[in-house]
């Protein structure tokens, strides 16, 4: 039987488009961990994104690997999300 508690996990992308490289994995974990992620990326202003699939593929990267091509549309999704909220923020200001 499934426990009902989920354990939390997290993983941070990391992007410079500045130098031409692809994101990378900056942090990642499990349960505690990921719950710190979380918990930085609140209060950093950072925001957050639940794809439970894309988490599942990004979890079988190390921290500071390269996001491999075939991802980089799933991912471009995720800075394409993050520029929207950035936007709209702006214009509340």
């Amino acid at each position: 039987m499934k426990d009902r508690y989920e354990r939390k996990e997290a993983i941070a992308l990391g992007y410079n488009q500045h130098d031409g490289s692809a994101p990378k994995v900056v942090a990642k974990g499990k349960g505690i961990i990921a719950e710190n992620i979380l918990s930085k990326a609140t209060e950093h202003g950072v925001p957050v994104q639940e794809d439970k699939s894309l988490l599942s593929l990004l979890g079988n990267l190390d921290t500071g690997e390269s996001i491999p091509e075939e991802l980089y549309g799933a991912v471009a999704e995720v800075f394409a999300f993050i520029y929207r909220l950035d936007r709209d923020i702006s214009k509340m200001d």
